[in-house]
C-alpha cells in the first residue's frame, strides 16, 4: 500500500505549500501562519504514524524529505520578499545561503549516484537539526504578525542559529559526499588491481 496513512499526511504538506505562499502573497499572513504551524505539525506526525502503524515505504522516505524541502523553500523565499506587507522579512542573505545549501546537497548525491550507483544518503543529525532551526525560523518571523516585538527580539538569535547550523551541515554532506567518493575509488582500484593479477 503506497498511500498510506503517513504518506497521505506527507502530500497534504506539499497541498499546503501553493496556499501558504498565496496566503502571504495576497496580504493575510496570520491564516498563512496557522496553516504553515499546521504543515509544521504533519512534519512530525507522519514520522511517527509510519513507525506506529509498521507502514514506512520507500515513497514515503523519498516524500517527506522533499515536501520539507517544498515548504521551507518557498515560504522562506515567499518570506523574503521586501514589497509584501509583513511584521517581518526573512534577510536576504539567510534565504541565498539555506537554497544554495539545498542545491549544494542536491548535486553531490546526483552526482554521486551517477559515478557510484550509490543511493542510500540517511539523514544525519546536524541535517535534521538545521531542517529543525529553519522550520523554527520562519515560525517566528510569521508569528511576528501576532505579537511583533517579543518576535522581533528572538528573530536575530534564530537566524545567526540557523546561519551556523546551514554552515555547518552543508560542510558535513560535502566531507561525507567527498569519503563516499574516496571510498569508491579505493574500492575500485582494488577490483582492477584483482582483475589485472
Amino acid at each position: 500500500m503506497l498511500l498510506t496513512y503517513a504518506n497521505q499526511l506527507t502530500i497534504l504538506r506539499i497541498v499546503f505549500v501553493p496556499c501558504i505562499v498565496a496566503m502571504l502573497a495576497y496580504g493575510h499572513p496570520r491564516p498563512a501562519t496557522a496553516l504553515f504551524l499546521l504543515a509544521s505539525i504533519t512534519d512530525g506526525l507522519d514520522g511517527l504514524l509510519a513507525r506506529r502503524l509498521g507502514q514506512k515505504t520507500v515513497l514515503g522516505s523519498f516524500l517527506d524529505p522533499v515536501a520539507d524541502k517544498i515548504l521551507l523553500t518557498a515560504v522562506f523565499v515567499t518570506l523574503t520578499i521586501p514589497s509584501l506587507p509583513l511584521a517581518l522579512h526573512i534577510p536576504a542573505w539567510l534565504t541565498v545561503l539555506t537554497v544554495s545549501r539545498d542545491i549544494l546537497i542536491a548535486v553531490f548525491v546526483l552526482f554521486i549516484h551517477l559515478r557510484t550507483q550509490h543511493s542510500h544518503f540517511p539523514p544525519s543529525l546536524i541535517g535534521k537539526g538545521t531542517t529543525a532551526i529553519q522550520l523554527l525560523t520562519v515560525g517566528i518571523c510569521m508569528l511576528a504578525n501576532f505579537e511583533a516585538k517579543p518576535a522581533a527580539a528572538l528573530f536575530p538569535y534564530v537566524a545567526y542559529s540557523t546561519l551556523a547550523f546551514t554552515l555547518a551541515s552543508g560542510l558535513l554532506y560535502s566531507y561525507r559526499s567527498m569519503q563516499i567518493l574516496a571510498s569508491y575509488q579505493v574500492a575500485r582500484h582494488g577490483s582492477k588491481r584483482n582483475q589485472d593479477s
